[in-house]
Formats: C-alpha cells, sequence, structure tokens
C-alpha cells in the first residue's frame, strides 16, 4: 500500500458547520459509524480534523474537533485527473448481460467534471437521459492510487493503492447503445459520485473481501461478494499502469455486479424523485444519491 495510507484509517471531506466557507478532511471519532447513513438519517457526525488539506496529503490528525455540515467527494475535481472504468468485471453480471467473459479489461474514462458529491448533493440526470427515461445506475468499488504508477507489476500492485470508496457509475442507456464507446454516455456533469468515505488500504488488505449492495428507493437491486470480480484489483492496476502513468489521485471504477436497471425485466432505470444507496462493507459504509433532473 502507499506509504500515506499508513497515516489513517477512514478520511472524509467536508464543510464544518463552525465555518461553511472552510474544507477540511479528516477522521470520524466513531471508527465503526457508517458515515453516509448516519448523516442522511440527521445525525450529528463528529470528526477529527488533520493538518493537511488533501486526502494525497493529509498531514497528522490534530486534537480539535468538527461536526460535519455537508459530506463530499474525497477527492476534488482538481486532484483525479481522468477516471479510469472497468466494464463487464463481474462474472455474474456478463452472465445476465449474456456477455462473454472478457479476456482482458475493458476501459472507458469518465472527465474530472462527472464526479460529485453524496447526498445531500443531487445526482442530476441530463434532458438527454430524461428523453426516454433510460437513466441507470450501477455500484461499484472504487480504488484510489496514491503515488504515481507505471508499468506496475501484479506483485507491486497493492503498494501504490491509497485507499478504497464506493461510487455510482450514472448510465444513461440509450447513449450507451448507440455507440460504441461509453465515455459519452457516463461522462455527464455529475455522472460519477464517490464516497463519502476513503477508507485506507491498511484497513483493507484484500479488496475481494468486501461486499456489495444497490439499493433502489429501499429496495435491493444489486448484491454480490466482490470474490466474484473476474480482474482482482492488482490485475486491474498493473495493466492499466504499462506504458500509462496512473498519477497520485487516479479513481478506478472497478465494474459493477449483476442486477443493474437495464437487465430487469421490466426494466427498472432511476428517475427524479428516487434514491440510490451503494453498500460497501465493512468499512466504507453507503454512499446515498437523491436523483434529480436537470
Amino acid at each position: 500500500m502507499s506509504k500515506i495510507a499508513s497515516t489513517f484509517s477512514r478520511l472524509v471531506r467536508f464543510v464544518p458547520k463552525s465555518n461553511p466557507a472552510k474544507v477540511l478532511i479528516g477522521e470520524p471519532v466513531d471508527p465503526k459509524l457508517d458515515v453516509g447513513l448516519a448523516l442522511y438519517q440527521g445525525k450529528e457526525v463528529a470528526v477529527r480534523p488533520f493538518s493537511g488539506t488533501s486526502v494525497l496529503s493529509p498531514g497528522k490528525v490534530t486534537e480539535t474537533t468538527e461536526t460535519i455540515a455537508r459530506i463530499l467527494s474525497p477527492l476534488a475535481q482538481n486532484e483525479v485527473g481522468t477516471i479510469r472504468c472497468i466494464g463487464l468485471n463481474y462474472a455474474s453480471h456478463a452472465k445476465e448481460m449474456a456477455l462473454p467473459i472478457p479476456e482482458v479489461p475493458t476501459l472507458f474514462m469518465k472527465p474530472a467534471s462527472s464526479l460529485a458529491d453524496p447526498w445531500p448533493a443531487p445526482t442530476v440526470l441530463p434532458k438527454i437521459t430524461q428523453q426516454d427515461n433510460t437513466g441507470d445506475y450501477e455500484s461499484e468499488m472504487v480504488i484510489v492510487i496514491g503515488r504515481d504508477a507505471k508499468d506496475v507489476s501484479e506483485s507491486e500492485a497493492l503498494d501504490y493503492v491509497l485507499g478504497y470508496t464506493a461510487a455510482n457509475d450514472v448510465s444513461s442507456r440509450t447513449s450507451q447503445m448507440n455507440q460504441s464507446q461509453w465515455s459519452f454516455s457516463k461522462g455527464f456533469d455529475g455522472a460519477c459520485p464517490i464516497g463519502p468515505v476513503l477508507v485506507s488500504a491498511a484497513l483493507i488488505p484484500d479488496a475481494s473481501k468486501l461486499h456489495i449492495r444497490g439499493l433502489k428507493n429501499g429496495s435491493v437491486m444489486q448484491n454480490c461478494p466482490l470474490t466474484d470480480l473476474i480482474f482482482s484489483v492488482p490485475q486491474l492496476i498493473s495493466f492499466l499502469s504499462q506504458g500509462t502513468t496512473l498519477p497520485a489521485g487516479t479513481v478506478i471504477l472497478t465494474g459493477t455486479p449483476p442486477g443493474v436497471g437495464a437487465a430487469k425485466s421490466p426494466k427498472e432505470f432511476i428517475k427524479a424523485g428516487d434514491e440510490f444507496a451503494v453498500e460497501l462493507l465493512p468499512h466504507i459504509g453507503t454512499l446515498i444519491n437523491k436523483i434529480e433532473h436537470q
């Protein structure tokens, strides 16, 4: 794991109640608290701020305590560069889509402008998606790279991991099916909410031990262990870094499990007023998105 990962357990980036004009990073006082769920339920979440201003350089924990007024994505748009995304990376999802298991990872990209904050920030579906209401959800585990990586071997790959968080790869299915490339249909503004907690790689030595669920308006849509991943975290990092520098702060979405709306019968698309939760346990907790229309 990245050396920085050993300096924290779980970090959040947030606006404190004491100063609405300020952005801080810090560690939740309760090490077991599901931060996203607690905030959604209206509970106060106490945080010990760090001296740094970024999860990429957090500094040291301070002796003060702040309360979260508004939770932000763990990284800012200017820290992530291009967001790397892996398609079709769960064996059971490939089966539900009637597609063969890929022999190499399928890569598409989202621009930094697609990065978005968790609830209470809205997840906005653009007008192009509203034309036929085919907006879809995809629960995903996220890898955050902690130091520049290039031509990394699988055996060394975990040395570059800063931590893990959750994402919703919000998609426009009609736009996706109309093109051979997916970046347009998955790269709209706000189409990549991540968070709320960045969990140190020190707490998650083997990400395949995690379990992910996606819940639409409280109903379970996706429910899968990460042992179902086709390409593991080390395999993905090694593959993506071949001939390509992955700068510190690179966000990698690792694919979605079965149960996406487009694969259901009848289809289960998202629309204004819906709530979607990505639950990634243990440690990471729940990313909640409230859907709105542009």
